[in-house]
C-alpha cells in the first residue's frame, strides 16, 4: 500500500467516524447497560485511525517495503521477495560500498531500482575480464551470479562500456565541471550494479545515480535525484527471512 493510499483509506475511516458521532447515543436503561453498537464503532474507528496515522509516519519517513519485480538482483534477491528498505539512514548519511540500495533511476520509469552500491564518489572503476576493480583493487563478490560479460571503465570524463563511452543523451553523465579527475567518479555519484551482472539494467546502462540534485543528462535530465532508502531485511516469503548484506 502507498501512503497516498493508506492515507485514502484513513480519510474514510476519519468520514465514517464524524457521520457516527452527528447523533448522540441514545440514554442508556441503566449504568450497567452495555455500550451501543454506535459506541462501540467509534472505538474501534479511533483505533483503526491512530493505528493508520502511524503507519503513514512510518512508511512516509522511516521505513517501507519493497516488491522485487525481476531479476536483476539474483541469487540474492528472487523474483516476488518483499524487503524493508530503511528511508531514515540516507538522510542523514550517504550509501556505503556493498549497501543494496533503492533509488530513482535516470531512466524513464514509475519506479524505484534496487541495486548493489560498487562505485563511490572519488573512486576509480573498472570491469576487465569479469572483475570489479575499485581503486586498483579487484573486489571479492561472493553475491554475483555470473561474471559480467562486459568491459567497463570510468575515465575521461565518462563511461565506457566495451570501449564506447555511454551517450548523455541516454545516460546520466555529469559535465566536465563536476568532475574532480578524468577517472574519479564525480561527487554525489554512484555506480550502482545489479548482482545478476550481464542481465541487469543498471549503471552500465544508463551511468551515475545520484544522492541529489537534478539529473545532469539523459532521458530524465533535470528531474529530482536521489536515494529512497538501502534494504536491510528480506521478511517474504518466510523461509528466506534474513538481514541484507
Amino acid at each position: 500500500m502507498t501512503p497516498l493510499e493508506l492515507l485514502a483509506l484513513i480519510a474514510v475511516f476519519a468520514i465514517v467516524r464524524v457521520a457516527i458521532s452527528i447523533r448522540p447515543d441514545p440514554v442508556a436503561a441503566s449504568p450497567a447497560a452495555p455500550p451501543s453498537a454506535r459506541t462501540v464503532a467509534r472505538e474501534y474507528l479511533d483505533a483503526f485511525i491512530v493505528a493508520g496515522l502511524v503507519a503513514l509516519f512510518l512508511i512516509t519517513f522511516v521505513v517501507r517495503t519493497f516488491f522485487i519485480p525481476s531479476g536483476s538482483m539474483e541469487p540474492t534477491l528472487q523474483i516476488h521477495d518483499v524487503l524493508l528498505v530503511n528511508e531514515f539512514e540516507y538522510r542523514f548519511g550517504k550509501p556505503h560500498e556493498g549497501d543494496i540500495a533503492v533509488f530513482p533511476p535516470p531512466v524513464e520509469t514509475t519506479n524505484d531500482f534496487i541495486k548493489r552500491t560498487v562505485g563511490l564518489p572519488g573512486d576509480t572503476l573498472r570491469v576487465h575480464q569479469g572483475v570489479v576493480y575499485r581503486n586498483g583493487v579487484a573486489m571479492s563478490e561472493p553475491y554475483i551470479a555470473e561474471k559480467p560479460n562486459y568491459e567497463l571503465e570510468v575515465r575521461n570524463y565518462g563511461i565506457y562500456v566495451d570501449g564506447t563511452k555511454l551517450d548523455p543523451t541516454f545516460a546520466n553523465i555529469p559535465p566536465r565541471s563536476k568532475w574532480s579527475a578524468p577517472n574519479r567518479i564525480p561527487d554525489g555519484c554512484y555506480l550502482m550494479f545489479g548482482d545478476n551482472r550481464t542481465n541487469s539494467e543498471d549503471s552500465h546502462v544508463w551511468g551515475f545515480a545520484q544522492t541529489g540534485g537534478t539529473f545532469y543528462s539523459g532521458a530524465r535530465a533535470g528531474e529530482r535525484a536521489g536515494f529512497t532508502g538501502h534494504a536491510f531485511l528480506l521478511f517474504w516469503p518466510l523461509n528466506r527471512i534474513r538481514i541484507l548484506r
